[in-house]
């Protein structure tokens, strides 16, 4: 079962899926970094949907690179434009797992008016929610 790491301000959240089994979201590609992360509660950003059309779901690969699906030419072109390009980008929509990866979500790809209502700015809201609810 593929495991893939996801760090988001420094924090890591990790979760594994067994090819096949994964229930397909409609939000990118089947098994893409968007389609486990809305599986599996990450906040990913895709203010397209994920059908390739933004650079909000854009990650950085740590490890793991081998293990994901070929670019192609229309992801290739839109990666052009997103801010902090790395030679290790990928759109979140678009790289289909195939075995264990870390990425990392920068900070500047975010959506400052995400789904749901919630307005960002900065770095997440994800530490502050945690310490509400009583979470370390």
């Amino acid at each position: 079962m593929p495991k893939v790491t996801f760090i988001i301000d420094g924090e890591t959240q990790t979760v594994e899926f067994e090819h096949g089994k994964l229930p397909y979201t409609h939000h990118g590609k089947s098994e893409s970094f968007l389609d486990v992360a809305k599986n599996f509660g990450v906040p990913l950003e895709h203010a397209c949907g994920g059908s390739c059309a933004c650079t909000t779901c854009h990650v950085i690969i740590k490890e793991g690179e081998q293990h994901l699906s070929e670019m192609q030419d229309d992801e290739a072109d839109r990666l052009d434009t997103a801010w902090g390009l790395t030679a290790r980008s990928r759109l979140g929509c678009q790289a289909v797992i195939a075995g264990d990866v870390v990425c990392e979500l920068p900070m500047y790809t975010r959506n400052y008016v995400q789904e749901g209502g919630g307005i960002q700015l900065g770095k997440s809201d994800r530490k502050e929610s945690k310490a509400q609810e009583g979470r370390p």
